[in-house]
């Protein structure tokens, strides 16, 4: 099959690309490199470097292919209460024109990759994909209104959806330059250049942080199982609830490093409680937690190590500056 990717030099579109490259699939790639690496690109990719605003574009690149992964997205959820028309734009938009040039290119079959973002607050953890999603930031609001809208395109034009919901990913891969996202990314490059790592609010924020090597085999049965047609999946594990206090210490402990957290005041419309329940793909697909959080943090490590600590790249315009926006990105303190 011809499998085409949006977001191929970024973490997860470059791991499914590698899967489906292993399976025997041709693969066609697209990626803008702004939040991604082109060095993650596996080899045999036919990579086209463009921009997914361009319809016309998108529809032309796309013919020919059997089904599309859709992992790009400016997923900045943080970032998205200060630049709500960058984020919005990146992800809404981009979405529904991919959506688009799939039915234009007469493609099958759609993998729409969500985020957990869009349950937002809820009074009952883990999140199950049978709640009334009530997202909190642009970003989520942004995320649901794709699902909404590819969910609706769908119906009418015969294409089958799938949404994976993958949450807090981390491994290999994963930019760990970007100031305005990825944690675990963020606090490694900062204490691995001997620096102390930053928290936001008190740190009692819970996650739960999901290996890649956990969730592609999943990513990819969603593709080719035709019980996974119309339904949502949440991937990912829920056994290991971690606060972003005990990801800091962990990361230090694994790094012998000295540490003393600075903290900052909480971002606002941060969820305090994030974690997804795992039953739903566990029924369907098997899953399996293979790789725990420390696992996790060494493989980061051994993969920063490789390819050698780097500055942070403010990259993205910050639209709303006031009393709220995050001093660490304004006066770029990391």
């Amino acid at each position: 099959m011809r499998i085409f990717i949006t977001g191929v030099a970024g973490f997860l579109g470059s791991h499914i690309a590698d899967k489906m490259l292993e399976l025997g699939h041709e693969v066609i790639g697209v990626d803008n490199l702004v939040g991604g690496y082109v060095e993650n690109i596996p080899e045999g990719v036919k990579f086209i470097k463009g921009d997914l605003s361009n319809l016309d574009w998108l529809a032309r690149i796309m013919a020919g292919s059997d089904m599309v992964y859709h992992t790009a997205c400016t997923a900045y959820e943080g970032l998205s209460v200060f630049s709500p028309s960058l984020v919005v734009q990146n992800t809404t938009q981009i979405s529904v024109n991919t959506m688009t040039a799939a039915i234009i290119a007469g493609c099958t079959k759609f993998i729409h990759c969500s985020s957990m973002a869009r349950y937002g607050t809820q009074e009952i953890t883990p999140f199950s994909e049978d709640m009334v999603c009530r997202p909190q930031d642009p970003y989520g609001i942004a995320k649901y209104a794709a699902e909404l809208i590819l969910q609706n395109l769908a119906k009418v034009h015969g294409i089958s959806l799938v949404i994976a919901i993958p949450h807090n990913i981390i491994g290999p891969r994963q930019k760990y330059d970007d100031p305005y996202r990825n944690v675990a990314g963020i606090m490694l490059n900062l204490m691995m250049q001997g620096r102390q790592p930053v928290i936001y609010g008190d740190g009692t924020q819970v996650r739960c942080f999901s290996d890649i090597r956990d969730d592609i085999d999943c990513l990819t049965a969603l593709a080719f199982d035709d019980r996974a047609v119309g339904q949502i999946f949440n991937i990912g594990p829920d056994e290991e609830e971690v606060t972003i206090n005990e990801l800091c210490y962990e990361i230090a402990n694994q790094l012998k490093f000295n540490v003393d957290p600075i903290y900052m005041p909480g971002r606002p419309q941060e969820v305090k409680h994030a974690t997804c329940s795992a039953d739903k793909i566990r029924k369907y697909f098997d899953y399996k937690t293979k790789f725990t959080l420390s696992d996790s943090i060494s493989t980061m490590i051994d993969y920063i190590k490789q390819n050698g600590e780097k500055k942070f790249n403010y990259h993205l315009p910050i639209e709303i500056v006031n009393e709220q926006t995050p001093k660490t990105w304004l006066n770029k303190m990391f």
